[in-house]
């Protein structure tokens, strides 16, 4: 049977498709198809109509979120398929014409030419988690960001109103200080807390919060440098709303993350330093490993990576190339920070590396670096993390 390459051109509302025989490399077909289910199964019509599944080479550009749904019938239908950066395909246009014609007849077209000139890589099957859990966690740190931002308005509030108060709490809003803010706001009503005030906060604080401490509150309270102004009062009501509704936002994605990385649980979250959170980013990212030839080709796609500079005789290694995954390089370098306090394999490498006059960053890149070849290894052959056996 002939092998069949299709490009597809994804966009919004319809798909453009072409079809390639390998047999004589020529156009058999092209067509568009609509981005609905009328669509998707005259497309599988046609790919029935030449040969079975695993003779057709699907290709198409990696796009915002247009193309799960046809990701998710072509799976369904027993279909392979293979997501294709668009930078690629535009250096290969680059390459095989000096024309500068942008359409999507174009794209489809080169797009299975493209694929007829590389090795065809399908997308792991289950694609599904590492889709869901990119939106997930994406969305978790969009969130995150804006906690902070809200945590930043509230301590601007603070500095007029009671600037006493953060410093008391060793500048953080704990369970017990959010308490406080909720239920008496200002200074003045901080000042008059009575007996039955301190035995809800020693609840609340799990028996920590001591009497020195609830008495010395009282008095900054009392001789504070604030203004007690309402107006700072309704403000710092609807900041404190906003910051616990984002805090119950997280917490509901936080444990559907954990759920969805738990049922794919991959080899790595076996390593010290790496938890479900750091896990389900480095999944959401990477995907299935399988999808990489070598550790090199993973540290490429995260943007750890010296650049290379070559020049007549010389050639040198120039500062890390930043490309890639900017949420898959933050993971990996933190996850690095607990690993060299808990492992000693990675400990003295780190140490090492230090030794030769690397700052503190450099010196935790390296170890970032040996974290992702660590990961490949235990992926590929299947095994978890064992300190015995690293080098």
């Amino acid at each position: 049977m002939s092998l069949y390459f299709v490009g597809i051109d994804i966009s919004k509302y319809k798909h453009d498709c072409c079809i390639i025989s390998a047999t004589d490399q020529k156009v058999i077909s092209k067509f568009s198809i609509k981005n609905d289910k009328v669509g998707f199964e005259e497309l599988i019509t046609t790919f029935n109509s030449l040969s079975s599944p695993e003779d057709i080479r699907i290709g198409f550009e990696s796009t915002a979120h247009y193309a799960l749904n046809l990701e998710l019938f072509l799976e369904n239908a027993h279909h392979s398929f293979m997501e294709v950066n668009p930078v690629l395909i535009k250096e290969y246009k680059k390459s095989t014409t000096l024309r500068r014609t942008k359409t999507d007849s174009v794209d489809c077209e080169s797009i299975a030419r493209w694929l007829m000139t590389v090795e065809y890589k399908p997308h792991s099957k289950g694609f599904y988690h590492a889709y869901s859990l990119k939106s997930l966690t994406r969305l978790r740190d969009r969130l995150v960001r804006q906690r902070s931002f809200y945590l930043v308005k509230i301590t601007n509030v603070l500095d007029h109103t009671f600037p006493e108060f953060k410093p008391f709490f060793h500048e953080r809003l704990s369970k017990t200080a959010l308490y406080l803010l909720e239920n008496y706001g200002s200074a003045e009503k901080i000042a008059r807390m009575n007996s039955a005030s301190y035995e809800k906060l020693r609840s609340i604080s799990r028996g920590k919060f001591s009497p020195q401490q609830f008495i010395r509150l009282k008095e900054l309270a009392a001789n504070t440098v604030g203004v007690n102004n309402s107006i700072f009062d309704v403000e710092l009501n609807s900041l404190l709303t906003l910051y616990k509704s984002l805090v119950d936002e997280i917490k509901t994605l936080e444990s559907e993350i954990n759920r969805l990385v738990d049922e794919v649980h991959p080899h790595y979250m076996s390593i010290p330093g790496i938890g479900p959170i750091s896990a389900a980013i480095i999944y959401a990212e990477y995907g299935d490993i399988s999808n990489f030839s070598s550790p090199n080709q993973m540290l490429a796609f995260a943007g750890i990576e010296p650049s290379v500079h070559e020049s007549g005789t010389e050639a040198y290694n120039g500062k890390m190339v930043k490309h890639g995954s900017s949420q898959l390089r933050y993971v990996l370098i933190n996850c690095c920070l607990p690993l060299i306090r808990f492992d000693v394999t990675f400990a003295t490498y780190y140490a090492r590396k230090r030794s030769e006059n690397k700052p503190h960053r450099v010196a935790i890149t390296h170890v970032a670096k040996k974290l992702v070849r660590v990961i490949y290894a235990l992926e590929s052959q299947d095994i978890d993390f064992d300190p015995k056996k690293l080098r």
